[in-house]
């Protein structure tokens, strides 16, 4: 094997001292090269007592003759840690070698949490080494044999006596998103990596439109997105067009053929009000819209342009068709590689604009999210060797495509990946949606909870026996949903995380992999979390009060670092700079990761107030409300709160309730004895009830926090 296939990064970062060293993962095949970072210093193996190792591994541990061993079941580390000290003398290294274990492909570490708290309790200086196998996580259209075997990343070392499970993770998501970010993939160009997708799996893949139950294969979705990029082109000069369509074969076609005309789509959320839309078509510089003219009449309430910047897709393909049969049968011919030079696909790549999606407005106007190749590819790549979905798998896209989910993981996803996409142009029809779940044997499902309410009355559980993974987002998942949907269709809803900063995709709880024999499982799910990191993202949480560093495994402020995190807000610089720092985004959430990596989000810092110096979370606060009143198993949301200025404690809590009787001042005591019986503090209790018509929801079936503000202004 060639060293060529091995990076060593931050070899600077080896202290001259000696220290203990825990790496990420380190089968037998890896060990041997992992020794030559260490030449020339005296190496000792560290083993756990009870782990297990694969022969190779263990014979070579043994012809060293130079081990030691723990127990993770030490109950005095400290003592252990003095009497390994002596291995670190005169430089030398202890490096532990994690046992055997069986995770998803791409987790950072393979040590369990009770052995990471003995190795951190020992008070030595431990040294983080993260080791990404590129190999083992790329998308289907990358070449293994290009790819590096691995790449080991030096972390930087923790003091002596200052180590906690907590740091470790930290210091090693760091060192692993360093490793991550240095695959060739994210050098490419989307729309290659989309061409090299449709080509490979062109005959045994394709999209059904659920609308029509009309089919194509995507070596025909290649031929017909060619000839469309042509002819958008010669329509406009723009650097980017308009997109006003619903999930189906015509927003697939025409995402790639603005792809391949060398420009940016831009889709535009058509549910959100005139002037939101107005803005985004400001900001974006669009003057071409690509739609269909069934669709405008439906979305009469969009803010059509003069007919003349309009493309209707259903009009100009037909006129296209002989060049759509010249092109099928080239694009068969012909190598990905001549294709995409011809159509000139690798002059945009990398770190440049790949997409324009805007954020949804829920607490101001909507900001342009310039999201680059670079992002979109880390995504698709981190999302989809997370998932390892089997050949054949089946994907339903009803969720819009200016959503970010909707268009990273239904829109690109499956082309790249080759998993066949059945769409549907909304959310909401839960019994057609049931239908085509159970005609075309879908096994994955993606929501978001309020969608997902939608399906516990009128559909037959056996119309869902073939999904395999739902996974839901947007939202907090509530455990009474997840609960009543498990014990109704017999698989567990798991919560994922992402913002479209984010490209979007930065958690997801998955079913834990099926255990193998000789070797522990890692869990990949938990309850009340949204998952661990994807692969290549890092993690800090800061103090809401001071910004200042808290350990990750306390509540603050989440910021993220990886190669899908944005480069920043469409022309606004001061927007940028107040969530964008050296790389690292502030999400304005806020969340803590506990000992196993997984990360649980306890609210928005726009969705907390700060009363009598308390920081009060609203969604826990509704949690508690929906829970003493019965309206857990509810498929609308009833109530929302919003803090309001407090002229004694400044701020007060608000209840917006669609379910309020006359006799609001009595409704509101005897709720908050309610609350205060289930533990709640009386600062958290709402102070006043408002009686409303609805609760404000967007189209992604977030809460619209904007409209419920306006509406607690109002009152």
């Amino acid at each position: 094997m060639s060293s060529a296939s091995i990076q060593v990064l931050h070899k600077e970062r080896l202290p001259g001292t000696g220290c203990l060293v825990i790496p990420g993962r380190l089968d037998f095949e890896l060990l041997l090269h992992f020794e030559k970072i260490f030449s020339g210093r005296k190496i000792t193996w560290l083993v756990e007592e009870h782990a297990l190792y694969e022969p190779a591994l263990r014979a070579h541990l043994e012809r060293s003759g130079s081990g030691a061993m723990f127990s993770a079941n030490d109950a005095a580390p400290e003592a252990a840690g003095s009497q390994l000290k002596p291995y670190l003398e005169n430089g030398g290294m202890l490096i532990f070698v994690p046992g055997r274990a069986t995770a998803r492909k791409a987790t950072p570490w393979l040590t369990p949490a009770s052995q990471l708290k003995t190795l951190c309790g020992f008070g030595l200086p431990i040294l983080p080494i993260a080791v990404d196998c590129p190999r083992k996580s790329c998308l289907s259209t990358e070449s293994k044999s290009s790819l590096a075997l691995a790449v080991f990343c030096i972390g930087k070392t923790i003091p002596a006596g200052t180590a906690s499970i907590a740091k470790y993770q930290q210091a090693l998501l760091e060192a692993n998103e360093e490793a991550y970010s240095k695959r060739p993939l994210f050098k490419s160009s989307l729309a290659m990596t989309l061409l090299e997708g449709l080509k490979k799996h062109g005959s045994k893949n394709k999209i059904l439109d659920g609308s029509d139950d009309s089919e194509l294969s995507y070596g025909k979705v290649l031929a017909v997105a060619i000839v469309f990029s042509k002819f958008i082109r010669q329509e406009t000069d723009k650097a980017r067009v308009a997109i006003v369509l619903p999930p189906g074969k015509a927003g697939l076609i025409a995402n790639l053929a603005v792809l391949f005309a060398g420009k940016i789509p831009v889709n535009l959320n058509f549910t959100a009000g005139p002037e939101a839309i107005k803005s985004c078509i400001r900001q974006a510089d669009v003057d071409r819209f690509i739609t269909a003219d069934p669709f405008v009449r439906k979305v009469s309430s969009f803010p059509w342009p003069p007919n003349r910047d309009l493309i209707f897709i259903e009009r100009v393909l037909p006129t296209l068709k002989k060049e759509i049969v010249k092109w099928a049968v080239i694009s068969k011919i012909l190598p990905a590689g001549v294709l995409g030079f011809l159509l000139g696909l690798n002059k945009r790549r990398g770190d440049d604009e790949a997409t324009l999606l805007f954020t949804s407005g829920s607490s101001g106007e909507p900001k342009g999210v310039v999201l680059s190749h670079k992002n979109v590819l880390a995504n698709v790549c981190q999302f989809g060797t997370r998932l390892d979905v089997p050949q054949g798998s089946s994907i339903l896209g009803c969720l819009p495509l200016f959503h970010s989910f909707g268009c990273t993981v239904t829109l690109w996803f499956p082309v790249i990946e080759g998993v066949n996409l059945i769409t549907y142009p909304t959310p909401l029809e839960t019994k057609r949606l049931a239908e085509l779940i159970a005609l075309h044997q879908i096994n994955i499902f993606l929501a978001t909870p309020t969608f997902l309410r939608g399906y516990m009355k009128r559909i037959d559980p056996a119309q869902f026996a073939s999904l395999k993974l739902v996974v839901t987002g947007a939202e907090k998942l509530p455990r009474s949903l997840s609960d009543a949907f498990e014990q109704k269709f017999g698989i567990r809803p798991q919560e994922g995380y992402g913002l479209t900063e984010t490209s979007p995709a930065t958690n997801v709880n998955l079913p834990d992999p099926e255990p193998e024999r000789d070797s522990i499982t890692l869990a990949s799910s938990r309850n009340g979390s949204v998952g661990q990191l994807l692969p290549g993202m890092a993690i800090r949480i800061t103090d809401p009060a001071t910004d200042k560093e808290v350990p990750i495994n306390q509540q603050g402020i989440i910021w993220f670092k990886g190669v899908n995190v944005f480069g920043g807000y469409l022309g606004q610089p001061a927007k940028s700079a107040e969530v964008l720092s050296d790389g690292w985004f502030r999400t304005g959430d806020v969340g803590r990761v506990d000992d196993d990596g997984f990360l649980y989000i306890e609210g928005r810092i726009s969705r907390f107030s700060k009363i009598a110096g308390e920081m009060v979370p609203h969604e826990t606060v509704e949690a508690a409300i929906n829970k003493v009143l019965g309206l857990d198993g509810e498929s609308e949301r009833r109530i929302a709160v919003v803090g309001v200025p407090d002229e004694q404690k400044g701020e007060a809590i608000l209840l917006l309730s669609t379910i309020a009787g006359p006799a609001l001042e009595q409704e509101c005591i005897d709720l908050r004895y309610k609350l205060l019986d289930e533990g709640l503090s009386s600062l958290w209790c709402p102070k006043q009830i408002v009686p409303v018509a609805e609760i404000p929801v967007l189209a992604s079936g977030k809460l619209d926090i904007k409209g419920c503000e306006a509406l607690a202004k109002r009152a």
